[in-house]
């Protein structure tokens, strides 16, 4: 019998899109959803979700996704599940360099200070959802999400020293997660140093963890 292999889990933070026909199937276990032509529409119009953390211990056939509506709709946050082989496409976080002719004129300064930095740097949050669906989800208010790659110990010290400089008089506030083999940590906690621990965020599960312990590790 030949060797059969589970897919590698889904990272957080990945944006997927899922078969019409599955979506149509879980909104009709979903009479809280079936009132929103916007959410009913999703999969047609071929908009993405995003990998969410997921409970652990859950199925692992099943893929824990987010869905959150623009400020125009309620800014609702819908979590929702769905198997793995339901899932057509699969597809990193947009670069923050693409992204960026969807931000504000009074973002692309720092933007381009930001791709400056790293040229790798990509983003989720609303300036992403705006890039992949055409939807007005940036507001006054709303915050720059980004997503570096753990690089070596002396790079990013200078990569959080500057984001940190940028930051001060920066017109939005720049939040975000340095991403390494076992998940993210939020820059700002890593650049303030406090403490020797510093808080995980996993794909099931968000632990304290040794400083040292995730800087020695590096994106899979």
């Amino acid at each position: 019998m030949p060797e059969t292999h589970q897919p590698e889990p889904l990272q957080r933070h990945t944006f997927v899109k899922v078969e019409v026909a599955a979506w149509a199937a879980l909104i009709a276990t979903r009479p809280d959803l079936a009132d929103e032509p916007l959410v009913t529409g999703w999969a047609q119009r071929r908009f993405p979700l995003i990998v969410r953390r997921g409970v652990g211990g859950a199925d692992d056939k099943l893929v824990a996704l987010g869905l959150p509506l623009p400020p125009s709709h309620g800014k609702r946050r819908i979590a929702v599940a769905l198997p793995r082989d339901t899932i057509s496409e699969i597809a990193a976080p947009p670069l923050l360099s693409e992204a960026a002719q969807m931000a504000p004129d009074h973002w692309q300064d720092v933007i381009r200070r930001l791709v400056a930095l790293s040229q790798e740097v990509r983003c989720f949050g609303s300036l992403a959802w705006q890039y992949l669906t055409g939807l007005p989800y940036l507001s006054a208010g709303s915050d720059l999400d980004l997503l570096w790659s753990l690089p070596d110990a002396d790079d990013l010290d200078g990569l959080l020293a500057a984001v940190a400089h940028l930051e001060r008089d920066a017109p939005m506030r720049i939040d975000g997660e340095i991403i390494g083999t076992q998940g993210g940590v939020n820059w700002r906690e890593l650049h303030q140093v406090a403490s020797s621990e510093v808080l995980l965020k996993g794909l099931h599960e968000i632990y304290l963890i040794e400083r040292a312990a995730f800087l020695a590790g590096a994106p899979a």
